[in-house]
């Protein structure tokens, strides 16, 4: 077993080989790149998306926000394999004939349920061990079914607020028709029919 001392300098080199070779990559980089600015490398870059102001003050928060909703969105669908998890094995379990009821596979589905080997074998005894893992399905299934809806109408709520749209129309820069009729001009007095 090593010393504490002999782990203190392994990560002491460890910090200072990892420090040494960034400071090393940032010098050779500053030094052997180009200096040729222009405007259009010294121009933002927003993934395409139009400049608002200056780089230093404003950003655009869609960024952000589409990020936000995907990450909730992704970590709500991972409650779904757990569920899948119980629920293929519930139905496993109501499948299984009332005479292989004191089969392996039926201990091994009880134990992976949850329960002790001493509540698997006398839930094995039980008569009505399929009725109750077809309770169990059921019951899972309209609780996923529950959890289901509720995701479906945050995402409807915010489809509905536009938050998806990437691009929002905004006043300014909606699109103006082709063909406008002319202003109404003035009609002056030399003109006028009641001059005639």
């Amino acid at each position: 077993m090593s010393s504490p001392v002999a782990i203190a300098a392994y990560i002491a080199l460890f910090a200072i080989t990892g420090f040494l070779f960034l400071f090393a990559n940032l010098v050779i980089g500053w030094l052997v790149r180009p200096r040729l600015p222009n405007v259009e490398k010294l121009e933002v870059y927003e993934c395409g998306e139009p400049t608002i102001g200056s780089s230093f003050v404003q950003f655009d928060l869609r960024f952000y926000v589409v990020a936000l909703l995907f990450i909730i969105f992704d970590v709500e669908v991972a409650f779904f394999f757990p569920w899948a998890a119980v629920f293929g094995k519930a139905t496993q379990l109501s499948a299984v004939p009332p005479a292989a009821h004191a089969s392996e596979l039926v201990a091994t589905r009880l134990r992976e349920l949850g329960m002790s080997d001493a509540a698997a074998a006398k839930s094995m005894q039980a008569p009505g061990l399929q009725q109750s893992a077809r309770d169990l399905a059921l019951i899972s299934f309209a609780d996923i079914g529950t959890f289901f809806g509720v995701l479906l109408v945050g995402f409807a709520y915010v489809w509905k607020r536009g938050d998806l749209d990437w691009v929002r129309v905004v006043a300014r820069d909606r699109v103006q028709p082709l063909h406008r009729p002319p202003p109404p001009r003035a009609v002056e007095p030399s003109q006028s029919i009641l001059s005639a």
